[in-house]
């Protein structure tokens, strides 16, 4: 039987087992709290109940409702729901093919075109990070202030050697499926001094359907995975969704009142402690395709389950672009992009992608560059 791969991030027995029976306690949110403090030299750590809350809650802490700032113009519908949840103004910049980083020449333009933004969330897209220099000059001259998302980027070095986190006035985690640190949901927001609004930290903690939810479906994943063999683990897991014991990542809904599990804490702390000792890279590498539908058949065909790539829509998911009426003449490479990305995860070896990378390559686009 020929072996499959898929894109999430692959639990194994032991993080399944984890998930499902590892305790919390208070003590956890303590003890994340402080290292995420000491790692990023912050002065007040939130924990929330996932990563658009804590970007949400960093937006309130540094601005002012009606503001305006520069988000990345392929991005996930997460950031606009946390942009507008913060009362602010989304201004989409148009991105480098080569890195889906804000293109800089686009940046400049939309600083000049209106002077009165007043920040930028950098999301290093993938896990590849921006020139983090280029970026300071730019918003230092324009008085931007910086709000470092971590969601793809946690532990990847910037290309001067700082690490992702330790640069802009807030650094925010997600911890999220498929993200750099997967406990399947939770956030957190670090703040660093001066912080122009006060934020109340979230006081409740999920509700049990939520937490049962979160630690089932690490087992639930497995088994539908297993069941591609037999090809029903795609029915299997959209049974799963429709009876609510999965959730889909998009509608992990932002609630500034909830914080993380207990439980997620204290996995998101055994994860970020593992990237301290290793470090960490990219957590996908993309290619730009013609006929992306056709390449998906061919992959799917030798095993490869890569559809759920980021991103499909310059904001994704689509089911959720209409309701943004994003700016496709201003961000046009984002809208080449998303029409054309294809995502492997890193976690593979290049002998388990040997076969994937060829049939890529045959369909490379040739405005690629």
């Amino acid at each position: 039987m020929a072996k499959h791969y898929f894109l999430g991030l692959a639990a194994d027995r032991k993080d399944i087992w984890r998930q499902l029976f590892v305790h919390g306690s208070s003590r956890d949110y303590t003890k994340l709290s402080d290292f995420l403090k000491k790692k990023y030299s912050g002065e007040e750590v939130i924990l929330t109940k996932n990563g658009r809350s804590a970007l949400a809650l960093a937006l309130k802490a540094y601005f002012s409702k009606g503001d305006k700032v520069i988000v990345n113009g392929f991005t996930c519908y997460a950031v606009y729901e946390a942009v507008r949840a913060a009362g602010l103004v989304p201004v989409f910049s148009d991105i480098e093919m080569r890195t889906l980083n804000f293109d800089f020449n686009a940046l400049e333009e939309i600083c000049q075109k209106e002077p009165d933004v007043k920040g930028i969330i950098v999301q290093n897209t993938l896990g590849n990070p921006i020139d983090i220099k280029k970026l300071e000059r730019l918003a230092k001259e324009h008085n931007l202030i910086i709000i470092e998302d971590l969601a793809h980027a946690t532990g990847v070095k910037y290309p001067d050697g700082r690490e992702v986190g330790t640069v802009g006035a807030a650094t925010v985690l997600s911890f999220g499926k498929d993200k750099s640190i997967d406990t399947t949901s939770g956030g957190a927001v670090i703040l660093r001094n001066p912080v122009n609004n006060v934020v109340e930290a979230p006081s409740k903690t999920p509700k049990i359907s939520d937490t049962l939810r979160n630690r089932y479906y690490p087992l639930l994943g497995a088994i539908c995975r297993g069941l591609s063999y037999v090809h029903l683990g795609g029915t299997l897991m959209r049974l799963f969704v429709k009876i609510h014991w999965v959730e889909k990542s998009a509608d992990n809904k932002l609630d500034l009142s909830c914080k993380i599990n207990k439980f997620e804490a204290r996995l998101a702390l055994g994860q970020l402690r593992n990237l301290s000792q290793k470090g960490e890279g990219p957590i996908r590498e993309f290619y730009l395709v013609d006929n992306r539908d056709e390449v998906l058949r061919k992959l799917r065909k030798a095993g490869y389950y890569f559809d759920g790539f980021w991103y499909e829509k310059p904001v994704s998911p689509a089911r959720y672009y209409k309701k943004i009426r994003f700016p496709e003449d201003n961000c046009k490479t984002a809208v080449q992009i998303a029409e054309r990305i294809i995502n492997f995860p890193t976690y593979y070896s290049k002998k388990d992608l040997e076969k994937a990378t060829k049939i890529v390559k045959e369909y490379l686009w040739s405005g690629n560059k």
